[in-house]
């Protein structure tokens, strides 16, 4: 089962959230949002690695089903079946 985050970035709808998270978290944080200008604020910073954090997990989840489904005996079994059905229609569609 994929699991996804739902409106992980939506600047409309704020929640106010206290976490204790280390001073070189925070730090480094606040050193690319004011030195180098990732993003427009250290909130938005942390919800764009949040986002991509999730979106990596997402990733990471549908390669593991696909790697999964790529060993499977019963697809591969129906993928060769499509494959000798539709073997020709390239050839029935297409002109020469």
């Amino acid at each position: 089962m994929l699991w996804t985050p739902c409106n992980v970035y939506n600047p409309g709808v704020r929640t106010k959230r206290t976490y204790n998270l280390s001073e070189r978290t925070v730090q480094t944080v606040r050193e690319l949002v004011e030195k180098h200008h990732v993003a427009a604020s250290q909130d938005a910073l942390v919800e764009i690695a949040l986002r991509d954090f999730f979106r990596a997990r997402r990733d990471a989840e549908e390669a593991r089903v696909w790697a999964a489904a790529a060993n499977d005996p019963e697809l591969k079994a129906e993928v060769a079946l499509f494959e000798a059905e539709f073997k020709t229609a390239d050839q029935e569609t297409w002109p020469e």
